[in-house]
């Protein structure tokens, strides 16, 4: 499928797109879309120990492209004006409270990631705009029941904010099922890239990276052979342009992924590498909630949007820790 095959018409919006996935996809949408781009984001990354990383990757799209609002996704009454008074057609939607949070305000992180998938699931009823095309996660499932873990695994979330991904998912395809409306869902696995947070407690690439950065030991949560199957960004934001254009998957839940297995140890040994440390390695008590085990099936996604992925494990790290690399001699 050529870029030209897939331009998306009509305005867009992006909510949570200064965050890690929205940033970069909105970075991507300038250059698949003939109408207008609208970022809404609240930028609580930094009042909640992050960084807004994703404000760096929107300062290179020329100030003409897109238009970013600083607000809540969740209020109804601001959501409803701005789609409205901007004329959206498409959403997508980033907006989220993240896993290290949830693990402190796990009622705060889920009441909060619930509304955010009502206030849009209600505006897409009352017609105010045409597709939703929302972001879940992996992390829905839980630990792996069966590999590799295709779009009929159950449900069985671990922690608070997998629970609110699950609540999401669930509301948006009953809307779906009783009022027809647009709702695509993509289900990414892990994401690495750059722009992805990376303070304490958050994804590991980032953090291993950091603490290499800043001459400290990388850490491994438990025994380090928990699993994930990790994609580089930009074939996410691929794979979720895909699904905004084909108009035969509304309804559908698509897993993203690499398809590939990759235990932890492995991958902070393999950025170790990379970076040129030789130095110890930390282990740290298991994580609560933490995924045992992670390796996702893209048949789906294959058969659906003709994707697979364009970057290997070893091209995404290394272009994740160019971009540190960058930020941290920026300082």
């Amino acid at each position: 499928m050529s870029e030209k095959e897939y331009y998306l018409e009509g305005n867009i919006l992006v909510t949570g797109g200064a965050g890690f996935i929205g940033s970069n996809l909105t970075r991507k949408l300038v250059n698949v879309t003939i109408g207008n781009i609208v970022v809404i984001d609240n930028l609580a990354l930094k009042a909640i120990g992050g960084r807004q990383y994703g404000l760096m990757l929107l300062k290179d799209i020329p100030e003409n492209k897109y238009k970013l609002i600083v607000e809540d996704a969740s209020n109804f009454s601001k959501m409803k004006e701005i789609i409205r008074k901007e004329n959206i057609s498409i959403v997508f939607n980033l907006a989220i409270l993240p896993l290290p949070l949830a693990l402190k305000k796990p009622k705060y992180v889920f009441d909060k990631n619930t509304r955010i998938a009502s206030t849009l699931a209600e505006l897409l009823r009352k017609e105010y705009y045409d597709v939703l095309i929302h972001f879940s996660s992996s992390e829905v499932y839980g630990s792996a029941k069966y590999v590799p873990m295709d779009e009929n695994h159950p449900l069985e979330p671990s922690t608070a904010y997998g629970a609110s991904k699950a609540a999401q998912d669930l509301l948006l395809l009953s809307y779906y099922m009783t009022y027809g409306v647009d709702v695509r869902i993509i289900r990414p696995f892990n994401n690495i890239g750059p722009a992805q947070n990376d303070f304490s407690y958050s994804a590991v690439v980032p953090r291993t990276i950091r603490r290499i950065l800043e001459g400290k030991a990388p850490e491994i949560y438990g025994d380090g052979l928990q699993t994930r199957d990790f994609i580089y960004v930009e074939d996410t934001c691929e794979a979720a342009i895909r699904m905004a254009k084909l108009s035969h998957l509304k309804g559908q839940v698509v897993n993203i992924a690499s398809g590939r297995e990759t235990k932890i140890k492995d991958l902070i040994m393999k950025i170790c590498e990379m970076m040129n440390y030789s130095g110890r390695i930390t282990y740290r008590p298991p994580r609560p909630g933490d995924i045992r085990r992670h390796f996702a099936s893209i048949a789906k996604a294959n058969e659906l949007l003709q994707f697979r992925p364009k970057y290997s494990l070893e091209e995404a790290l290394a272009k994740t820790i160019d971009f540190y690399k960058s930020v941290y001699k920026n300082r």
